[in-house]
C-alpha cells in the first residue's frame, strides 16, 4: 500500500497532543490589530484552543501520520 500524502494546509494549523487531542491556533492575530481593544489582543493571546469533536475526523484524515 502506497504511503499517505500529508496535507500541508493542515500541517500548518494543527498539530497533536501527547493525549492525542488536536491543538489549533487562534485566528484574528495575524494583522489590522490597530482597532481591537486590548481586552480583545489579550484574550486572544492564550494558546489553549483545541479543534472540534465535529471536525477531528476530518483532519486526522489530512494528518494520518500525527504531524
Amino acid at each position: 500500500m502506497p504511503k499517505l500524502k500529508t496535507n500541508k494546509a493542515a500541517k500548518k494549523r494543527y498539530s497533536y497532543t501527547a493525549t492525542g487531542k488536536i491543538k489549533r491556533t487562534k485566528s484574528n492575530r495575524r494583522h489590522l490589530l490597530s482597532h481591537r481593544t486590548t481586552k480583545q489582543k489579550n484574550q486572544l493571546r492564550t494558546q489553549n484552543a483545541y479543534a472540534d469533536k465535529s471536525c477531528e475526523a476530518g483532519i486526522k484524515r489530512m494528518l494520518p501520520y500525527g504531524n
